[in-house]
C-alpha cells in the first residue's frame, strides 16, 4: 500500500466502464451517481453506461438518465 494512501477515508475512485465488467484507473472506495450524486461503494457497482461512460445507483437512475437522452 502506498504510505500516502489511508484505507480509513473513502475517496472516489475513476473507473473505465466496460461491456459487463469495469476497470479501476484511479484506486478508491467509491464513485458517484451520474444522476443522483449519490455515493456508490464499488463492491455494490451494478449499473452503469459503457457509452457515457457514467455509473448509476440503481436501475431507476438509469432509466431516467436513458429517457433523458433517449439511448442506452
Amino acid at each position: 500500500m502506498n504510505r500516502y494512501e489511508n484505507p480509513r477515508i473513502p475517496n472516489e475512485a475513476r473507473v473505465r466502464y466496460l461491456d459487463g465488467d469495469y476497470q479501476v484507473e484511479t484506486p478508491g472506495t467509491f464513485v458517484r451517481c451520474a444522476v443522483t450524486g449519490a455515493a456508490i461503494p464499488l463492491d455494490e457497482l451494478k449499473y452503469w453506461s459503457v457509452e457515457r461512460q457514467e455509473a448509476y445507483v440503481d436501475a431507476n437512475a438509469s432509466m431516467k438518465r436513458f429517457l433523458e437522452t433517449g439511448r442506452p
